[in-house]
C-alpha cells in the first residue's frame, strides 16, 4: 500500500468504475485502483499500482465539486431549465484544471444530487479517521444527500472494528458493496479472492450491525462446470447467513486479460453454457431460504434481467422465468439469447413480440449465429461489455 503524502495536488480525479445503481452518484476518489488486484476473474486495475489518496486531496475534490455546483445554480438560474449546452460554454472559459470538476458536478445535478460513492475498489481501507473526517466534509458540503455508498472487501471489512463501522456509519456512510462472487471455498481459492466464506459471512453481519444497508454481488457461472453445484449451494448459504439488503447477479465472462482466460485455454477451467449457468441460478435460487434480500439482475451480461425481486415472495415467479427458457426448444432459446445480449429482450415474456423477435432473429442471421455455435458466438458479444 502506497501513500503519496507529498504528491502536489493537480486536480479533481474519478476512477474507471462503479456500480451500475451508483449511476447518477456523484464520484469521490478516495483511493486509486484495488488493493488485492489478483482476482482471476477481474479485467479492471491490470498493471495498476494502488494508493491511497491525500485526504487534503479528497477534501479538495469535495470542495470543487461544491464550488461547481455554486456556479451552476447561479447561472442556470431557478427554478428555470438548464441547457448542457449552456453548461458546456461555461466549462469551456474555466480553467482546464477546474473542467473535471464541474462536470462530474453537472452530471451529478442532472441526476437529482442524491448520492455520492466512493472510489476505487475498496475505500474502506483507508485509516477509519481518515474515512470519516471525508465522510463528514461530504455531509457538510452537501447535507441534501440520501446516501454515501462504497466498494469494500470482505477481508478488509471483516478486521475493522465495529465501533469503527458503526462511526463510520454515523458520519454517513450507509451503504457498502461486496463482491462476494462466491461463497465456496473452492472457487474462491480457484480465483484467487483472496476471501473465504466465512470472511465474506463475518463481514456481511458486522455491515448489517453496523446498521448500513449491504450489496452483495454474486457471479453466476464462477465455478465452471466442475464447482457449479457447490458454488450455488455454498453462496446460497453464505447469503442466508447474513441476509443482506440486496443480491446482485454478474454472470461471468472471461476477455482475454484476466488470468482465467489462460485457465480455460489450457482446457483447466471449462466455462459454462447459457443453459448450464441457468440451472446453475434455478438451483441457487431455489436454496435462498429464511431471507428477505432483494434480488437484482441489473446489468447487460446476465441472460435474464427481470429475474429480480423480494425474497421470499417473488421466488416462485422468478423461478418460472428461469424454467420457461429452461424449456425452449433449442432454436428459440438461441434467438432469446441472441436478442438478450443486443438489449431487444430482458426476459422470456418479451419473446411473444414479433417485432423483437425478427431483430433477434435478424441478428442470427447476419453473424451466422445456431444453437450449435451461439454460446461462443455470444461469449464474444460479451467481452464487449466488461
Amino acid at each position: 500500500m502506497k501513500q503519496k503524502g507529498k504528491e502536489p495536488y493537480n486536480r479533481f480525479e474519478q476512477g474507471p468504475i462503479r456500480p451500475p445503481s451508483e449511476a447518477a452518484s456523484l464520484l469521490i476518489r478516495v483511493t486509486r485502483n484495488c488493493p488485492w488486484n489478483r482476482c482471476a476473474f477481474c479485467p479492471v486495475y491490470k498493471g495498476k499500482r494502488f494508493s491511497l489518496r491525500p485526504v487534503a486531496h479528497v477534501i479538495r475534490d469535495i470542495d470543487a465539486v461544491h464550488g461547481s455546483l455554486e456556479i451552476i445554480h447561479q447561472r442556470s438560474g431557478s427554478p428555470g431549465p438548464v441547457f448542457s449546452g449552456d453548461m458546456s460554454r461555461i466549462a469551456d472559459n474555466l480553467d482546464p484544471e477546474e473542467r473535471p470538476a464541474f462536470h462530474a458536478a453537472f452530471h451529478w445535478y442532472m441526476g437529482g444530487m442524491k448520492s455520492v460513492f466512493l472510489q476505487d475498489a475498496n475505500s474502506l481501507i483507508v485509516k477509519p479517521e481518515d474515512l470519516i473526517r471525508i465522510l463528514k466534509h461530504i455531509r457538510s458540503r452537501f447535507p441534501w444527500i440520501e446516501r454515501i455508498t462504497s466498494y469494500a472487501r470482505s477481508h478488509t471489512i471483516a478486521r475493522i472494528s465495529d465501533e469503527n463501522l458503526k462511526s463510520m456509519r454515523d458520519a454517513g456512510l450507509n451503504r457498502i458493496h461486496v463482491g462476494m462472487e462466491s461463497g465456496s471455498d473452492q472457487v474462491l481459492k480457484m480465483v484467487n479472492k483472496g476471501s473465504t466464506k466465512a470472511d465474506h459471512v463475518k463481514a456481511g453481519r458486522k455491515v448489517k450491525s453496523a446498521g448500513m444497508e449491504l450489496s452483495e454481488y454474486v457471479m453466476p457461472g464462477l465455478g465452471g462446470k466442475a464447482l457449479s453445484d457447490d458454488h450455488a449451494d455454498e453462496t446460497a448459504d453464505a447469503l442466508n447467513q447474513i441476509n443482506p439488503d440486496f443480491i446482485r447477479l454478474r454472470t461471468l465472462a472471461i476477455p482475454e486479460t484476466v488470468g482465467l482466460y489462460e485457465e480455460q485455454r489450457a482446457g483447466r477451467f471449462e466455462k459454462m453454457t447459457d443453459l448450464e449457468v441457468t440451472r446453475e441460478l434455478l438451483r441457487f435460487i431455489g436454496n435462498l431460504e429464511g431471507i428477505t434480500s432483494y434480488l437484482k439482475s441489473d446489468h447487460i451480461l446476465n441472460l435474464f434481467e427481470n429475474v429480480e425481486g423480494r425474497l421470499p415472495d417473488a421466488k416462485p415467479e422468478m423461478e418460472a422465468i428461469l424454467k420457461r427458457f429452461l424449456d425452449m426448444a433449442p432454436e428459440e432459446r438461441t434467438l432469446y439469447q441472441v436478442g438478450r445480449r443486443i438489449g431487444v429482450f430482458s426476459g422470456p415474456d418479451d419473446m411473444n413480440s414479433p417485432p423483437r423477435v425478427a431483430k433477434a432473429r435478424q441478428t442470427c442471421q447476419s453473424f451466422g449465429i445456431t444453437p450449435e455455435n451461439a454460446d461462443q458466438m455470444i461469449d464474444e458479444l460479451m467481452k464487449r461489455f466488461i
